[in-house]
């Protein structure tokens, strides 16, 4: 059983995010860290997979459909979180909010918005 959700922040996520949950006890790759700058979102997806790492990422419509060809296929991820565009500490606070309250386990497959 995983408890803690581990996140992978796509390239379009900002770097100061990744460590201020690092700050706070939390494990966050970015996309530089694991030299998947430039890669195709469905690399992404495969990657955070591999890694079993939540993604984190604003676009909503291509990770939308990832998803669902991932559920579709019987494909496991280790769970999509949709974030609107705000500044870091706004969204820091949504996040914090999912991975004080989910999982590791219970977020597999799952897609949130924040």
């Amino acid at each position: 059983m995983r408890l803690f959700i581990e996140l992978y922040l796509d390239e379009d996520v900002s770097v100061l995010l990744s460590e201020l949950l690092k700050s706070r006890g939390f494990k966050a790759t970015t996309t530089r860290d694991a030299g998947m700058l430039g890669k195709t979102d469905s690399e992404q997806v495969a990657y955070a997979a591999s890694e079993e790492r939540t993604l984190l990422t604003h676009n909503r419509v291509d990770f939308e459909k990832l998803h669902n060809e991932y559920l579709k296929a019987g494909k496991e991820h280790y769970g999509i979180i949709i974030a609107g565009r705000r500044d870091e500490y706004s969204m820091l606070k949504r996040i914090l909010r999912i991975l004080n309250r989910i999982t590791a386990d219970e977020m597999k497959n799952q897609l949130k918005y924040i």
